[in-house]
């Protein structure tokens, strides 16, 4: 153990007290009021740091080339400020535990922070959707199930900690998306490999031959496209919406055995395939998954630094290895802003077992991506931070994650995700998928 992060966790844990909002109980009418459709709070905070929401960016906001490169349209923007080891204490106020470890760990460490700009606008149907959730949408079968839901954010207003996640959960992906993006884990001095991929992912709503009662909610293929020794690598995962009655299903097609085997490791703490155990399967996106190993919290909510309108971080003009540094991602490409978020907190169950015991998540309102978390071990030390870069497809109506990154506070290494810097072809959303699609057969036929 690193004897500088020994007592991180209650050191931070003062440092990071804050003022949090308790939820309030839901009603419609303040949809159109002092709430966005979304259920985010429509006004600027007290000292307008964090602006009134108007209605997100607007399709055009800046220029979009053939290979889906998005123009900044902040290009102009300079810091306000740039956090280090030397004024940390000024902004302990709006930085997590995880993200002030960083600045502990690492001397050098930087954040730019930037004006706040509330980007995030989702398609009206979607909008409309959400809405009509919040009165046909509850939790079932101790929060980790829905009934009466369909597709939208379940809970514009939540009440509860699993309200919150659902809604990160349910929150607005394209419906269908279509993409290639690569991942990497980058050892302390630097050194990574790139593992590129092609996956499929599609929400309930957009399989034609879904019955609509169906226990499903997403249904994600991934292929692996490179390197050579990983290539023809197929996952197919079916995820639904009530984890009682159906847990999670997947399979593997490995090119080297020749056949489709079911794939119970991807769940849970199980290491997510290529990271060397820097990520565990239910921390892709943040969290993903059964929530049942764990008793859940409502903390309420704050502002806090987060990585936002990441246009510069995800630009294709950016190559991996000027991205990718040791230690953590290149602070003079990642953009921080404030913005208002919810606070869940998740401890293991007695009885049952996760190698994070503890886990805070912070979730964006306008979004519903979780932005940051707080990793504990058994021992209740600080071990990770996870950080998502969200930017804004604006084109598509779609937040989008640029990258998440999951560094290790003891170790020093970090795992990059969802990076497209590289990959030269437009993602595709919207499209329609039917169950075929997503059958172990298909595994097979997709792979090498």
């Amino acid at each position: 153990m690193n004897p500088m992060l020994k007592h991180i966790p209650l050191a931070l844990t003062l440092l990071a007290a804050c003022t949090l909002a308790q939820a309030k109980e839901t009603d419609a009418s303040k949809l159109d009021g002092p709430l966005t459709p979304m259920g985010s709070e429509r006004a600027a905070n007290s000292d307008g740091s964090i602006p009134a929401w108007t209605g997100g960016m607007k399709s055009g906001a800046a220029a979009v080339s053939a290979n889906g490169n998005y123009a900044d349209p902040f290009a102009g923007e300079k810091p306000l400020y740039v956090i280090d080891s030397s004024n940390l204490a000024q902004y302990k106020n709006v930085l997590s535990p995880g993200q002030q470890a960083m600045f502990v760990r690492f001397p050098a460490y930087r954040m730019r922070v930037f004006p706040s700009h509330r980007s995030v606008r989702m398609p009206q149907q979607y909008v409309d959707e959400s809405r009509a959730n919040l009165a046909k949408v509850s939790l079932a079968d101790s929060g980790y199930g829905l009934t009466g839901y369909q597709y939208g954010v379940a809970f514009p207003q939540p009440t509860q900690a699993l309200e919150v996640l659902w809604n990160h959960l349910t929150r607005y992906r394209g419906g269908s998306i279509h993409r290639e993006f690569s991942s990497a884990t980058v050892q302390g001095e630097g050194d990574f490999t790139v593992v590129t991929y092609d996956a499929r992912n599609v929400m309930r709503e957009k399989i034609s031959d879904l019955p609509p009662d169906e226990n499903a909610l997403i249904f994600t293929r991934v292929a692996t496209l490179s390197p050579s020794r990983y290539a023809g690598e197929v996952t197919l995962i079916h995820d639904p919406i009530n984890q009682v009655v159906s847990p999670r299903a997947a399979w593997q097609y490995i090119p080297g055995q020749r056949r489709v085997r079911r794939a119970p490791t991807v769940a849970y703490d199980n290491s997510a395939r290529y990271s060397y155990g820097q990520v565990v399967s239910d921390s892709v996106d943040g969290f993903n998954g059964a929530p049942d190993r764990y008793d859940w919290k409502l903390l309420g909510k704050q502002e806090l630094l987060v990585g936002y309108n990441a246009f510069q971080l995800a630009s294709k003009d950016v190559k991996y290895a000027d991205l990718l540094k040791g230690n953590y991602l290149n602070p003079d490409l990642a953009r921080y802003e404030k913005h208002r978020v919810w606070v869940i907190e998740a401890t293991v169950k007695p009885g049952a077992r996760h190698v994070y015991a503890k886990r805070r998540f912070y979730v964006d309102e306008d979004s519903w991506q979780i932005m940051a978390s707080d990793i504990y071990d058994s021992r209740g030390e600080l071990w990770r931070n996870y950080e998502s870069h969200l930017t804004m497809l604006h084109d598509r109506e779609l937040p989008m994650t640029a990258a998440e990154v999951t560094y290790d506070l003891i170790s020093g290494r970090y795992a990059a995700n969802y990076l497209t810097n590289e990959i030269q072809k437009p993602i595709e959303t919207g499209f329609v998928s039917s169950l075929n699609e997503f059958t172990p057969a298909q595994l097979k036929r997709l792979g090498k």
